[in-house]
């Protein structure tokens, strides 16, 4: 068969968020879906919504109900729902109740029924809800063989009435492997609920489907005021990165700090600031989004430790209008903390916002407080969480400012207490030394991937204005321990007569 007899078959949009990507590219028209999982999983919320997406009076989609809840009731619920549309009832979405049939008669009869009402409405949509439980009454005096015909009779029936079919039901993973309603539908979407300590993560797998590539893995998904909304795993990691050749350098927002950077930060580049607690981190993530403000670059901040009008007001005690630019859309202050987040719904977020403003520039702050917000599960693979994150916001082209916080120990110089410094493309690193008998603040760039970088260990201050930074400590060895000993020791430690200021 050439390639150009191939039968090409129609992907039906689902509606939901995300959902059609984990498929690649949507529903296969005509096919017979099981959507398996525990009660409370979303299964009912989930076919409700791409009833909805795609049901028409000219292809209604059929709706019926066995033994569970009410149509009435379910709808009392469904729709609370934003994709819920009242105007489809009874035209484009009809629901049929089955329950009587099913108590009182065999599986035939079933069959019959929704024979009837099918080939009477010629449905682009069918769901049966629930059919485990036609499953069950039909197992207490029907044989294995009986139960696989009425299953591959309904199949074959509801696609040669060209009509895309889903059976919902409450199955364990243990029944897979002999039940035939598996064998014989073309796809299987399965629908978790897991409890990890206090949190409660949902996720969804797509075990089966037939004739088109789906993207493998568990993806997470959560149930809000819109309906359902999917997180594909591999979100913003597919296709080329776009870096160009020749990139800017984008200032930092400290004019000193840009001279040790070779001119700034490599446009596109991923920039972790490490160092211990009141050291500046947020301060310089700060500078370095309102830096792109007043160049007119649209920039985004996510937060995990405190909320958008503390850091807005934070802002202005430096200098910084944020809550102007926040008006006029400029910038987009994302909170994030709801202690059971994901890493994928934290990339559609960020990514959402930054396609919504034309962002430019992203700030991270902090690391450690993206950790916590999320659910346990995440937390132990949080390695794998940033790489994913970063290379999905990097492969935008936009320039991200991490920060993450490092315990002083006075006795190393750590980069990061999760071992990714690997995954920025440039470092710089902040600490306290004590001299004299005060603590005092240096920062060194550690690492440049695109090119050279100032060597110089400088100190700084944090002002009413932001950063300062001073001149090079040239008077001691030892700094980057935190205890620096003086070259020519002078009264009370500090150098001696004819070595350099420390501040010059």
């Amino acid at each position: 068969m050439s390639t150009d007899e191939r039968v090409t078959i129609r992907k039906l949009p689902t509606g939901v968020p995300g959902l059609d990507e984990i498929l690649g590219g949507g529903l296969p028209e005509y096919s017979f879906n099981i959507i398996a999982g525990a009660p409370g999983g979303g299964k009912t919320t989930l076919a409700h919504q791409v009833v909805f997406a795609n049901a028409t009076p000219a292809r209604p989609a059929l709706y019926f109900t066995v033994l569970g809840e009410p149509a009435i009731k379910m709808l009392r619920y469904q729709q609370q729902f934003e994709f819920f549309d009242p105007a489809k009832l009874n035209t484009a979405v009809r629901f049929i109740n089955l329950s009587q049939v099913v108590l009182e008669k065999d599986l035939n009869a079933v069959l019959e029924e929704i024979v009837k009402e099918v080939e009477a409405a010629s449905p682009g949509i069918v769901v049966v809800d629930s059919f485990r439980t036609v499953v069950r009454k039909a197992q207490a005096g029907t044989a294995e063989l009986d139960l696989q015909g009425f299953v591959q009779k309904l199949a074959l029936h509801l696609t040669s009435w060209e009509a895309t079919t889903f059976l919902i039901g409450e199955y364990t993973e243990g029944e897979i492997r002999d039940n035939p309603v598996f064998t014989v539908s073309d796809g299987l979407f399965w629908l978790y609920q897991q409890v990890e300590r206090n949190s409660i993560v949902r996720k969804l797998q797509v075990m089966k489907l037939r004739g088109q590539t789906s993207v493998p893995g568990l993806h997470t998904f959560r149930i809000t005021a819109a309906g359902v909304q999917a997180f594909p795993r591999t979100f913003g990691l597919t296709g080329r990165a776009e870096k160009a050749r020749d990139r800017r350098r984008l200032s930092s927002g400290v004019a000193d700090l840009d001279g040790m950077l070779g001119g700034g930060i490599p446009e596109g580049d991923s920039l972790l600031v490490a160092g211990p607690s009141g050291t500046g981190k947020s301060v310089l993530a700060t500078q370095f989004i309102a830096a792109g403000l007043r160049r007119g670059e649209p920039g985004i901040v996510a937060i995990f430790e405190e909320r958008p009008d503390e850091y807005a007001e934070r802002a202005a005690n430096l200098g910084m209008d944020f809550e102007t630019a926040r008006h006029d859309g400029q910038l987009s202050v994302i909170y994030l903390r709801p202690l059971d987040l994901s890493v994928d719904e934290t990339i559609r977020e960020i990514l959402d916002a930054v396609a919504r403003t034309g962002a430019k520039r992203v700030a991270i702050d902090s690391l450690a407080g993206f950790e916590m917000a999320l659910a346990p599960g995440f937390r132990a693979d949080f390695r794998e969480s940033l790489y994913r994150m970063i290379g999905a916001l990097t492969r935008t082209g936009v320039t991200i400012v991490s920060t993450v916080e490092v315990t002083e120990t006075f006795t190393e110089l750590a980069l990061s207490p999760y071992s990714i410094s690997f995954l920025s493309d440039d470092i710089i690193r902040l600490r306290y030394v004590e001299i004299g008998g005060q603590l005092r603040k240096v920062l060194m760039v550690v690492k440049m991937r695109a090119g050279d970088h100032s060597k110089d260990i400088r100190e700084y201050e944090i002002t009413a204005e932001g950063f300062r930074v001073g001149g090079r400590l040239t008077g001691y060895h030892g700094l980057i321990t935190g205890v620096p000993e003086p070259l020519h020791p002078g009264p009370g430690g500090e150098p001696g007569p004819g070595t350099p200021d420390p501040k010059e």
